[in-house]
């Protein structure tokens, strides 16, 4: 089941093995609903400074944001594409909402992996949001993103 993630790791932050193994089936639950099992994906921890460069060369965004998804439409790869998370986000969010890091990252996690699959909250009619929260209360995180998001 593991290596499904492909963890690149560009902060301080340490995460520990049993949160890489719950992103790990985070991301099964989201690959088996969508039919997708044997797919990975990639995610990238780093600063508001690496976030804001991608924010502004792939979206004209010249600002830090929370997390990104650069998916990879090809049928022959087995990899999805890339999510990348600001840790400098996660943690502002994270204390501002009382929550731990790690919640926090699995939130920012299963928003970007839905991106990756194709849900889009900025032009479907709440699919994206309706599929996050189905999720996010199955892990059973707070329901932060959501309120935040909608």
């Amino acid at each position: 089941m593991h290596n499904k993630i492909d963890f690149i790791n560009q902060t301080d932050y340490k995460a520990n093995q049993n949160f890489l193994e719950f992103l790990e089936k985070i991301l099964e639950k989201i690959l088996r609903d969508s039919n997708l099992c044997n797919k990975q994906c990639e995610l990238l921890l780093v600063d508001n400074p690496t976030i804001q460069a991608l924010n502004c060369s792939h979206r004209n965004k010249d600002m830090p944001t929370d997390v990104l998804s650069f998916p990879l439409e090809s049928e022959f790869s087995l990899l999805l594409g890339s999510i990348v998370i600001s840790l400098d986000f996660v943690k502002s969010t994270s204390a501002k909402l009382n929550h731990s890091l790690e919640d926090e990252i699995a939130l920012l996690f299963i928003h970007g992996a839905l991106h990756l699959i194709g849900f889009d909250h900025e032009i479907d009619n709440g699919e994206h949001r309706t599929k996050e929260e189905e999720i996010i209360t199955f892990f059973n995180l707070p329901k932060s993103l959501i309120t935040r998001n909608s």
